[in-house]
């Protein structure tokens, strides 16, 4: 068996370089890759495409020729080609400031366009990106197509294609880092207000990028115009100098929003944690500005049995009654809530839902009296004046998760597995269970660990309702990293049986990023999306229904 498997590994090596021989001998070839990438409306170059020329020797690259099928070209302002010599990895901001123009044209219409330039080529493969700004204006359902059909090079080569992307998509910047003065903006929420506001919730991590604890505050961004723009950051969880003690050491994170469907109240959850509990469960006293202690809720003993501030991360509520313009004090729920044994009690960062009969249910997470980690929901009958918190959805390690109601009004939790970590088998899968009374007891659901594959990373699921020929209908809809080894190929799933298969996938970014999202219903027949993205901290794209459907 085992020298079946090396030959096998042989044959697969020599396969592979043959693949190669064009771009590392000595013919003379052109290779298009493109790289399914968000397309900043806001940004002047977007990276879409690489550009491998292979030459016998130096020799000068003088134009190239691109077609923009589909009208797509009514939707670009300029394209250009970008020179990066010997590396071929991605084109980010930071090499673009480095790099070397080779050429630029405005688009004016014609699905033809050619870029003229002099670059000299070295011997051997040399890599170019061809980038696009898109026009102001440019809708965020448009469907862009752009490929390198041809390029003078000594002679004219005919380019050959492969990669990720068929169709480009818009998409907004909704927080980039350093945007005002904040160094990090993470763990998204997205929710849709009764009014049509969109809110996007995130952790406004201040001065790093790290988790709690931090000075990290819960902030609040809202577009009136389904996404297109996006307001300033508002604050909508902040806990100050609480306690005589700096804001480093009363970061409040891992934002879930929920929107009442009944009566349009809008309320955030986060977690707090004040001070430093070190790795043996002891808070550390006499902290300031200069102290440099630190350690999360999740990390070791840093989270611990009891209800005080000084024993557990505590879990804050505020609400507001106006679509997000105001935010109330914050209520602290974990001595209502929290079980005293457990070591933590924390919210489930994304969204939560309204049930049919107007339960309100927050997914949440936490550890055991063990430290083991759990995921579980968290529900009000009274309209979030009182909450209850359920039994543990199953008894493996799971964290982050978030609920969906079946089209039986059972309550599916989709939860992130940490077996997952070093599971790469058949097995790799997000855990789901069902639950038809609250989560005072849990079944597997059959997609568990076997329909949705992971890198041990949070992910978002709704339900999507809409109407069909005067019939009410639904589908699930889910987001994460669609790999089970790294925080890339951000994509969108669709499942029209409550879960049990997902059989339509779309790609939205293909590289490596942080990864967590949060999807809401904009509207019937479109699906909002937000992302921590390659191209930005948060990226916000859309897709319409019917290419859900298809």
């Amino acid at each position: 068996m085992n020298h079946h498997n090396r030959y096998i590994r042989f044959l697969a090596s020599i396969l592979f370089l043959l693949a190669l021989a064009p771009l590392t001998g000595g013919a003379q070839e052109a290779v298009s890759t493109a790289f399914q990438l968000p397309l900043l409306v806001d940004r002047e170059q977007n990276p879409v495409a690489r550009l491998a020329v292979s030459v016998p020797a130096q020799t000068d690259l003088s134009q190239i020729t691109v077609e923009m099928p589909g009208g797509s070209a009514k939707h670009i302002k300029t394209l250009s080609l970008v020179f990066a010599g010997q590396d071929s990895a991605l084109l980010t901001e930071a090499k673009l400031q480095k790099a070397t123009l080779f050429g630029q044209s405005p688009v004016k219409g014609s699905n033809i366009l050619t870029i003229n330039g002099k670059t000299p080529l070295s011997e051997g493969i040399n890599y170019l990106w061809l980038t696009l700004q898109l026009q102001p204006g440019t809708p965020l359902s448009a469907k862009i197509q752009v490929h390198i059909k041809s390029v003078e090079a000594g002679r004219t080569l005919t380019v050959k294609t492969s990669g990720r992307a068929s169709v480009y998509r818009p998409a907004v910047a909704v927080r980039r880092h350093n945007q005002e003065n904040v160094h990090t903006h993470r763990i998204p929420g997205l929710a849709t207000a009764k009014d049509g506001t969109l809110l996007a919730v995130y952790d406004a991590r201040r001065t790093k990028g790290g988790d709690l604890q931090g000075d990290i505050d819960i902030g609040v961004s809202r577009s009136f115009d389904k996404g297109v723009t996006w307001q300033p950051m508002q604050i909508a969880l902040d806990m100050g100098k609480w306690g005589g003690l700096p804001q480093k050491f009363n970061g409040v994170s891992d934002a879930c929003i929920l929107v009442d469907q009944k009566t349009g109240t809008i309320f955030i959850a986060g977690l707090w944690m004040h001070g430093v509990i070190n790795k043996e469960g002891k808070w550390l006293e006499g902290l300031n500005e200069e102290s440099t202690d630190w350690n999360h809720q999740w990390r070791d003993k840093g989270s611990q049995p009891g209800f005080g501030v000084k024993q557990t991360s505590q879990f804050l509520l505020t609400r507001s009654t106006d679509n997000g313009k105001t935010w109330s004090q914050p209520v602290n729920l974990t001595k209502m809530c929290k079980k005293e044994e457990w070591w933590l009690w924390a919210p489930a960062p994304g969204q939560g839902i309204t049930l049919k009969d107007g339960t309100l249910v927050f997914p949440t997470q936490g550890r055991d009296r063990t430290g083991k980690a759990f995921s579980n929901i968290t529900y009000s009958k009274d309209g979030g004046k009182t909450w209850k918190t359920s039994e543990p959805a199953v008894q493996e390690s799971t964290t982050e998760n978030m609920a969906v109601e079946l089209s039986d009004g059972r309550v599916m939790l989709n939860m992130r597995s940490n077996a997952n970590r070093t599971d790469t088998s058949s097995r790799n899968g997000r855990a789901v269970a069902v639950t038809s009374n609250l989560g005072a007891s849990w079944t597997e659901h059959q997609s568990s660990h076997s329909a949705l594959i992971e890198p041990t990373c949070m992910a978002s699921i709704i339900r999507h309702d809409y109407t069909e020929k005067g019939n009410r209908k639904s589908i699930l809809v889910f987001c994460n990293p669609d790999s089970k080894v790294a925080r890339n190929n951000i994509s969108i799933k669709v499942s029209t049986d409550d879960g049990k298969t997902w059989p339509r996938k779309i790609l939205l970014d293909q590289e490596k990023s942080r990864g967590y999202s949060c999807l809401t219903s904009v509207s019937p027949g479109v699906i909002g999306v937000l992302y921590e993205s390659s191209q930005a901290d948060l990226v916000y794209q859309q897709i319409e229904l019917n290419e859900l459907l298809k």
